[in-house]
């Protein structure tokens, strides 16, 4: 078996510096000091690090700032999920001597193929994409060669870097919570056809259903937001409800809990509601919402170090990487006998 070959990546965790850092050190670069230039260049020899091949070599005129790509809709509300993420990234990135920039997207940009200006005038140097957009816009976006990652959303290509939150197994996982709470008539709200993050929280649900041998309502499989994705805050609950709702976001679990109250019932002792991404609805909610914790920060920190990865080694390549959620039980839950 060949010896897989030693990255910048490798030199930098063993010295305890950034990539950045060794990829400046090894190309002669200002910005790192003579002493600490020569110990990253002594490790490398060290350890087998190969300069030969164009794919190896520090870039010239990097500007050591990524853009991050997400569409206007995700953000409307100034406490969307995606304004979490995005902190994040900007934070991390901070810590590896990058920027970055926000290329926020419209409904138009995206249907007319704009591409965002900073990576569109190479002011950038890669593009984390945060959240979903159509198959025009990614194809668009890929053709403009820049290194780029896509951050809790997935295509059908499979030549691109992706990091996703285990949506299937989260949702299917959450849903057996509830079946194994006594549960058998379970709801779900969310736009399925809407993302492919809906889509796949969806199917664990369906799947939960399958293995249970439990019937699945379509009168309880209700639409959360409009075709441009922007979300209602009242949804079409039929006259006859289930003992539980599977929903897809924390802020549409948030959303429902208010509509049941208003109408009368109580949340759990009437009806049971869960949620999704552990964002701060689900804290904020009366009752607070049980939900599944997506770990925001490690999906983040994943994108941020394959994005810099690939700056600075074009033949980087990890494919898709799902990180596991985790259920956090809270108080929206009653067990039935």
């Amino acid at each position: 078996m060949s010896k897989k070959p030693v990255t910048m990546s490798d030199i930098a965790k063993e010295i305890g510096v950034s990539t950045v850092t060794v990829s400046k050190a090894l190309g002669d670069k200002d910005g790192v000091g003579s002493e600490l230039r020569g110990r990253i260049k002594e490790k490398a020899q060290e350890m087998g690090y190969q300069l030969s091949g164009a794919a190896k070599l520090p870039k010239e005129n990097l500007t050591y700032s990524i853009s991050i790509v997400v569409a206007k809709h995700f953000i409307q509300d100034a406490s969307a999920y995606y304004w979490v993420v995005y902190r994040y990234i900007v934070e991390l990135l901070q810590s590896r001597s990058y920027y970055g920039i926000l290329d926020v997207i419209s409904d138009s940009d995206e249907e007319t193929c704009e591409m965002p200006k900073s990576a569109a005038d190479r002011k950038a140097d890669g593009i984390i994409v945060l959240g979903q957009f159509s198959n025009t816009y990614v194809n668009a976006l890929l053709s403009l060669d820049v290194p780029t990652v896509f951050l809790d959303f997935y295509s059908s290509r499979n030549d691109v870097e992706t990091v996703l939150t285990d949506n299937f197994f989260g949702s299917y996982t959450i849903t057996n919570y509830l079946i194994g709470m006594g549960h058998r008539r379970i709801g779900f709200i969310g736009s399925v056809n809407s993302t492919s993050s809906i889509q796949d929280r969806f199917l664990g649900y369906y799947k939960a259903h399958l293995e249970n041998r439990l019937r699945m309502n379509q009168a309880w499989i209700i639409e959360d937001r409009k075709q441009d994705g922007i979300g209602f805050s009242e949804y079409s609950l039929p006259s006859e409800l289930p003992t539980a709702f599977v929903c897809n976001s924390d802020e549409t679990a948030y959303n429902l809990v208010n509509q049941l109250k208003a109408r009368g019932l109580r949340v759990p002792e009437d009806i049971s509601v869960v949620g999704y991404d552990n964002h701060i609805y689900s804290t904020i909610s009366n009752p607070r919402i049980t939900t599944i914790d997506v770990n925001s920060y490690e999906m983040s920190g994943r994108a941020v170090d394959i994005i810099i990865q690939k700056i600075h080694d074009n033949g980087y390549k990890c494919g898709r990487i799902l990180i596991t959620g985790k259920l956090v039980e809270r108080d929206s839950v009653k067990r039935l006998k």
